[in-house]
């Protein structure tokens, strides 16, 4: 014997009421997803600086803190600020993003080549580090000099050149050398060169060691309010006594310097939502307190000649996105991306929120009242018969009406339907004892009923009494 079972709704018609608005949500939001901007890439070509640099360094870090928000970040070793634009700023190259020295560039080259500033990061003051027993206070006198100034890649040759060019001297008054910042430094040590100019953050280990090394000393821009007037991107910034060792007063008086800042510059291409996840970076690596810096300053929109990205100044302006103070990035992104087709399906859900509800219950309901079709045409048959045929022949007419009568209850009792339906079942039932009762007394001429009972006869069935007539 088939066993029924009972649930409080069915899942399956649950599942084709509600399958259309299903696999239509589904494709509104799969044309949705392909029409609006794109997702994000996972990964991120960054250009850094030579090795052992601060470049090097903090790119190292801002691969640590994208890696938490699964976005790869690629790096790529360079000589310095000079290449990094150049990689950025060249449509065959894969370079998206690195560090550039303010001043490198101006806004009018910054806008043809497609270049967006993130914003201004750290001070890069320019450190000029010499041997000698007299200490110099000017430039010119640095005249007749072996000087190094890096290689072609880095800003820090066409700095020094602007710096002479104020000063009234000629490249030619100066013997430049373009060693990498190691080699050099070797060099400076050995005597091998009179001079070592470099542009770096504080936390150049190179740079660390030329401050405590004994016979090397560093020269004080004595006008470096001047130069940071002749020169907008350059800001008079100082050395505080005894920042690089309190016990042992190194260094043992204040030193003024001038400063250009790094700035992370990307490809106008750059995807929008990456810049957000770049600059909530910045905030953890540079805005803390530093030897030159006060706690929350960088990063900062200002310090640089190259246009600050749309998307960096909402940031600025407003902090991060909305929902990615709250979710992860990529459901951030998804969210601020699909909002516009989020909206339309919200706008869809209240009339299809009407619409589901009685189709689920028409199917539900389906189940029984298309019996009644076969159980009028049982009673159609019985009625004719009392019309047209003979009382002699009325008994066979009953018996096929009869047969039919135990096939269709003999199906409906296998129906499964929600125990919450379980009325119209049970409804049905006892109008298929009703037409029995009409056909038995067609045949042994018993008296008719008028209409369905009110209770259930005990003998075929058992249920709740409120059944309707199928007429």
């Amino acid at each position: 014997m088939q066993k029924i079972k009972f649930t409080l709704f069915s899942l399956k018609d649950l599942l084709v009421a509600f399958g259309p608005m299903t696999l239509m949500i589904i494709v509104v939001c799969g044309i949705g997803y392909k029409l609006v901007d794109p997702a994000p890439p996972r990964s991120i070509d960054f250009s850094t600086g030579q090795e052992n640099s601060a470049y090097e360094g903090f790119a190292k870090r801002y691969a640590d803190e994208l890696a938490k928000s699964q976005i790869a970040l690629r790096l790529q070793s360079s000589q310095g600020s000079q290449e990094n634009l150049q990689k950025i700023s060249d449509p065959d190259s894969e370079i998206e993003i690195g560090f550039v020295q303010s001043g490198s560039t101006d806004e009018a080259e910054a806008k043809s080549k497609g270049l967006v500033s993130l914003g201004s990061l750290f001070y890069e003051p320019i450190w000029i580090f010499y041997r000698g027993k007299q200490e110099l206070s000017s430039i010119t006198q640095f005249k007749g000099k072996k000087i190094n100034v890096g290689t072609e890649g880095m800003g820090v040759a066409r700095l020094f050149k602007q710096i002479l060019s104020v000063n009234n001297m000629e490249e030619s008054e100066v013997k430049l050398e373009r060693l990498s910042s190691t080699p050099a430094t070797v060099a400076l040590l050995d005597g091998k060169i009179d001079a070592l100019v470099m542009s770096s953050a504080s936390d150049s280990p190179l740079l660390q060691m030329l401050l405590q090394t004994p016979g090397i000393k560093l020269f004080d821009f004595v006008q470096a309010e001047a130069y940071s007037r002749r020169f907008p991107f350059l800001s008079h910034v100082v050395l505080p006594r005894g920042i690089v060792d309190l016990g042992r007063d190194i260094p043992a008086r204040d030193y003024h310097l001038i400063s250009p800042t790094a700035t992370l510059v990307a490809h106008e291409s750059l995807h929008p939502a990456l810049i957000g996840q770049l600059l909530q970076a910045a905030q953890k690596i540079h805005g803390g307190a530093g030897w030159f810096s006060k706690q929350g300053e960088f990063p900062s929109d200002r310090y640089t000649e190259i246009p600050v990205a749309g998307q960096a100044e909402k940031f600025y302006k407003n902090g991060p996105p909305f929902f990615q103070r709250y979710l992860s990035f990529w459901l951030a992104n998804f969210v601020e991306r699909m909002w516009v087709v989020l909206l339309a399906l919200g706008a869809l859900f209240l009339p299809l929120s009407k619409i589901i509800p009685p189709l689920y219950v028409w199917r539900i309901r389906s189940r029984i009242y298309r019996w009644y079709g076969q159980l009028r045409s049982v009673e159609q048959a019985v009625e004719q018969a009392i019309e047209q045929v003979p009382a002699g022949q009325r008994q066979q007419v009953g018996e096929i009406q009869l047969q039919k009568l135990d096939e269709i209850e003999n199906k409906v009792n296998h129906i499964s339907i929600p125990l919450s339906y379980a009325e119209e079942l049970y409804g049905l039932r006892s109008h298929i004892q009703f037409v029995r009762k009409r056909v038995q007394a067609l045949i042994y001429g018993a008296a008719v009923p008028a209409k369905p009972p009110d209770y259930y006869d005990q003998s075929h069935t058992s249920g709740p009494a409120n059944a309707q007539s199928p007429h």
